[in-house]
């Protein structure tokens, strides 16, 4: 424990992560608005990833963690999308 580097991340790149967290959820608001059809539903979840990639990066300190902590989060993602993936080709196919 007391090997390990610590970080030190400034308030303002706090500030500007949380100002473009607002932004893309304002934004992931209003594509609701638009009529994408069956797009909406990409739409929303493109700016979900965004928003959790934001999140896990920079307030969670992923970035700042070992390779090894990254690669299962990576993994954990993987195995998530998989899953919704063969669930939408359930649904699409029955």
């Amino acid at each position: 424990m007391e090997k390990e580097k610590h970080h030190i991340v400034p308030y303002k790149v706090y500030f500007y992560i949380l100002i473009t967290l607002i932004i893309l959820t304002f934004m992931s608001i209003g594509i609701t608005k638009i009529n994408l059809g069956g797009y909406s539903v990409l739409g929303a979840l493109i700016f979900s990833t965004i928003k959790s990639v934001l999140v896990l990066t920079w307030f969670m300190h992923l970035k700042f963690d070992q390779p090894f902590l990254r690669f299962m989060v990576g993994f954990v993602a993987l195995v998530f999308f998989a899953i919704i993936f063969i669930t939408f080709l359930d649904y699409y196919y029955r």
